[in-house]
């Protein structure tokens, strides 16, 4: 008789003992692209922001496992009825689904690679460790790609009321502090139910469905969209691209060879080949950080400097309006830090510059968040909600934001 393997648990602050449900989910975990989001910030620049926020994707990663297994526990127990296979996919689809995340999660995406979304760099992951797992993953995959035959399943992975947004929610609330964003994903997890091939709410988890739709709401101007992280994650952007316009003068800088690959290559989706995937695998929050201490001595201005803004937290200062940055009043900002710093005006645009922000907190039309009354119909939550803010939640807010240097009095 074989023996039984080891049983494998985790400890996490937001749920407690995670288990791992089986030998192939430990390989997975195991494998260097995976252990790789163990340096990979769940947040990118919020820890300028929230000193907390520095849990990695490997975190959010396992807490998505530990509630899709509840989420799996809870619809056999409904009577819905899920393979040992299904099961084991959608275990692989949600494990996966961020593993193609750059350094900085959001903040370095399409810089890096050209018009690559972390999303397609995933799914190259996922084949690439197909192939080394003798095709086990293929099932895990069609869920991830949103392909599989059962819809519900796609749902859980990816929908507005998923398993990955179930976990970042609490998760991110816990390691900022932001007590607003802490939502009940066990209840919403206990009311799920499959009419149709479809993920419902039973009525019952209704009000936890609001809070978890408002907490989000918060979340998004009170964390993701807070508007010095959203400075920071541009001087980021602008670092790299600084960098690239260096390099493409003929000039050297020092950086990790993986780094150094992607600032000296126009990297695109045709270009994505196994090589440059095992490139990308070695990238992580390191490379940035460690090249941005050396460049803050470099004999370029804009460099050096936007790397020690980000180093030091020395950011630029932000403003928030609800109607577009006029012209002027970013060239009168230009013109001083032009005159102050003896830049050209393509240089100053490196620290003066204007932008929008986006939020929406829940989407009517596309996967609806449903809800399952007691004689068996089922409504769109802003309708079944008695709550006339779900309404305005459902309509897009943007602000607009204009930066620029702090001016010593």
């Amino acid at each position: 008789m074989a023996l039984k393997t080891k049983l494998k648990i985790f400890n996490d602050p937001i749920y407690g003992f995670i288990t791992i449900p089986s030998d192939q989910i430990f390989r997975i975990i195991a494998h260097p692209y995976f252990q790789r989001l163990r340096r990979i910030s769940q947040m990118g620049m919020s820890y300028l922001v929230y000193p907390g926020a520095h849990h990695t994707r490997f975190h959010h990663a396992l807490g998505c496992l530990h509630l899709m297994q509840k989420a799996v526990d809870i619809l056999r127990f409904k009577g819905i009825g899920i393979s040992i296979d299904e099961e084991e996919a959608l275990y692989i689809a949600i494990l996966l689904h961020d593993i193609g995340h750059g350094p900085f999660s959001h903040a370095m995406e399409h810089s890096i690679v050209e018009g690559v979304s972390h999303e397609r760099i995933s799914l190259l992951f996922m084949e690439e460790m197909n192939e080394e797992f003798n095709q086990s993953l293929t099932l895990g995959i069609e869920i991830f790609k949103g392909t599989f035959g059962r819809k519900f399943m796609n749902q859980l992975v990816s929908s507005q009321l998923d398993m990955d947004r179930l976990d970042y929610l609490k998760r991110d609330s816990f390691y900022t502090g932001v007590a607003e964003g802490n939502i009940n994903s066990e209840r919403i997890i206990t009311m799920l139910n499959v009419v149709d091939d479809q993920i419902v709410v039973e009525e019952k988890g209704i009000y936890s469905v609001e809070k978890f739709l408002v907490a989000r709401r918060l979340m998004y101007w009170q964390v993701y969209l807070h508007k010095t992280g959203v400075a920071a994650e541009q001087l980021l952007i602008r670092v790299l691209k600084r960098a690239k316009e260096l390099i493409d003068k003929g000039e050297k800088l020092e950086c990790s060879p993986a780094f150094g690959f992607f600032l000296n290559n126009k990297v695109s989706l045709e270009q994505f080949d196994s090589e440059v995937l095992h490139t990308f695998s070695k990238l992580d929050d390191y490379d940035i950080i460690s090249a941005m201490k050396i460049w803050k001595d470099h004999k370029d201005f804009v460099l050096s400097n936007l790397s020690e803004m980000l180093l030091n937290r020395n950011l630029l200062k932000v403003k928030l309006k609800k109607k577009p940055v006029a012209e002027e009043k970013l060239q009168k900002h230009r013109i001083k830090v032009q005159e102050k710093y003896n830049l050209s005006e393509a240089e100053a645009n490196y620290f003066v510059f204007s932008g929008e922000i986006f939020n929406i907190a829940y989407s009517t039309g596309i996967n609806n968040i449903r809800i399952l009354h007691p004689n068996g119909k089922v409504s769109d939550v802003a309708k079944a909600s008695d709550q006339l803010n779900l309404k305005a939640l459902s309509r897009p807010v943007t602000k607009y934001y204009m930066c620029y240097p702090k001016t010593k009095d």
